[in-house]
């Protein structure tokens, strides 16, 4: 879908068209807008920032103010078919509990994150011996809200540690898809569709 972040457009094209949808994290609602408009889908958004929930909400999207690491508790066991989560997760306080809710509200859920062991990331630490401002990580450490720095064989750790199922994984470098191959060292951002 035209318009779209490369990760969350990864993610759009493979929602079902027609499915119930939640967005946590969904800053501006640009994916729900394009899941809503292009696919049929019953999209629901929850958001930190206030100034982009009443962008959402001008854009006639479903949204509430809500915080992923406290007020998914107060959503039904499936209730959706896919819970979303994108460039969400790092800043969450506990990140192994957010998953957990992502697959008690949806059967299975889209996360997506970007990869801190990224070859340039680490070249970035070792040649300057600071963390990395980029076009993709573009603040510096105190003002980002980042607070758990995953990379991409961490979150697969993770998910096996928890038993869950990978359906489906996307890697990017730059706004380009690439193979999974030395993904933790190649790829910039991950994409992962997960089920129980």
């Amino acid at each position: 879908m035209n318009g779209l972040r490369p990760d969350l457009a990864v993610i759009a094209a493979n929602i079902v068209p027609g499915s119930r949808v939640l967005d946590i994290g969904c800053g501006d609602g640009a994916l729900m807008a394009a899941l809503r408009d292009a696919r049929a889908v019953d999209a629901r958004g929850m958001e930190l920032d206030s100034h982009n929930v009443a962008e959402c909400v001008a854009r006639g999207l479903s949204v509430i103010q809500g915080d992923a690491d406290v007020d998914l508790e107060f959503y039904t066991d499936g209730g959706f078919d896919y819970a979303i989560l994108s460039q969400t997760l790092q800043t969450t306080k506990r990140p192994d509990l957010v998953l957990d809710e992502l697959l008690r509200v949806g059967r299975k859920a889209f996360v997506s994150f970007p990869n801190f062991a990224h070859w340039r990331v680490r070249a970035s630490l070792l040649w300057h011996g600071r963390m990395p401002v980029t076009r993709l990580l573009p603040v510096a450490w105190y003002e980002t809200p980042n607070i758990h720095h995953v990379t991409v064989r961490d979150f697969r750790e993770l998910v096996s540690a928890k038993g869950l199922t990978v359906e489906g994984s996307w890697f990017l470098s730059g706004d380009h898809g690439i193979s999974d191959a030395a993904a933790n060292w190649r790829a910039e951002h991950a994409v992962f569709l997960l089920s129980r």
